[in-house]
């Protein structure tokens, strides 16, 4: 599977979800299957998505809709510790979904540790309860799944190398982006205590 055809289901599974989106690429191409005011792009904020979702989980009352987070392998492997964290912490309404390429597709696509790394397993060690995937319909069934675990859930799907052709870059203001997720965070009750 393509990692933009993991975007497109995801796209459409997470129009209810907060949804922590890692930077470069997979905003970009996110952003280009649809862009819309739940998604709060992380821009140049590598590794940061697994921490943002967490704190955004423990902030918002647990019977909302799960905080989605869609992570890299290589942002993931600059920051680990939010694996052991969110294992800690463990919040119910929490679902972390990685898309490993196995290539820092944004940086000339040098390979990354998780070759080597079983970076599910390292979730499910931490205390997540895991799911594994490498087609859409799979990751669609998956998903669904993990929305109905309590505690933090880890989505890992294996994906292409390789970015989608012909994506622009994400041109968005990032106080705006924070902005209009806020606004879309308060007007839609799924936090408004945390929002505010």
């Amino acid at each position: 599977m393509k990692r933009i055809e993991a975007l497109q289901a995801l796209a459409d599974l997470t129009i209810q979800h907060p949804v922590i989106v890692t930077c470069a690429a997979t905003s970009r191409e996110l952003a280009s299957v649809k862009d819309s005011d739940n998604h709060l792009y992380l821009l140049d904020a590598m590794g940061l998505v697994g921490s943002v979702a967490t704190g955004l989980a423990l902030s918002l009352n647990p019977s909302a809709p799960k905080v989605v987070g869609i992570e890299g392998d290589g942002s993931l492997l600059m920051n680990p510790n939010v694996l052991p964290t969110g294992g800690f912490l463990a919040p119910d309404n929490l679902l972390l979904v990685l898309l490993d390429n196995g290539v820092y597709g944004s940086t000339g696509a040098l390979p990354t540790y998780s070759s080597k790394v079983d970076l599910a397993q390292l979730a499910a060690a931490a205390g997540w309860t895991t799911r594994t995937t490498d087609t859409v319909e799979a990751l669609k069934e998956a998903f669904g799944e993990l929305l109905t675990v309590r505690g933090p859930a880890f989505l890992y799907a294996r994906t292409e190398p390789g970015n989608a052709e012909g994506i622009g870059k994400l041109l968005l203001d990032p106080v705006a982006i924070t902005g209009r997720f806020t606004r879309w965070l308060r007007e839609d009750h799924v936090g408004a205590e945390a929002a505010a």
